[in-house]
């Protein structure tokens, strides 16, 4: 089974990454653009036995490694 992992950074958590792309797309003249945020994408196969343990094998890897959960939301999709 698959996995799709998404993370972005929480509300109010500045995003340096996303300021800078927002002005490039500024100076290329994309003025309708009024914000940016940067996130991850992640795609992961799995090999569980459930899908009650799939669901808790990523969710520990979220919280584990690929989320800073101080910072960052995550939210996850199983094909």
């Amino acid at each position: 089974m698959k996995a799709k992992v998404y993370v972005t950074l929480k509300e109010g958590v500045l995003d340096p990454q996303g300021s800078a792309v927002m002005g490039a797309l500024k100076s290329m003249r994309f003025s309708e653009v009024s914000d940016v945020r940067i996130g991850k994408f992640m795609e992961i196969e799995l090999d569980a036995d459930s899908k009650e343990a799939e669901e808790r094998r990523v969710k520990d890897m979220c919280e584990k490694l690929l989320a800073n959960t101080v910072i960052e939301n995550y939210r996850v999709e199983f094909e």
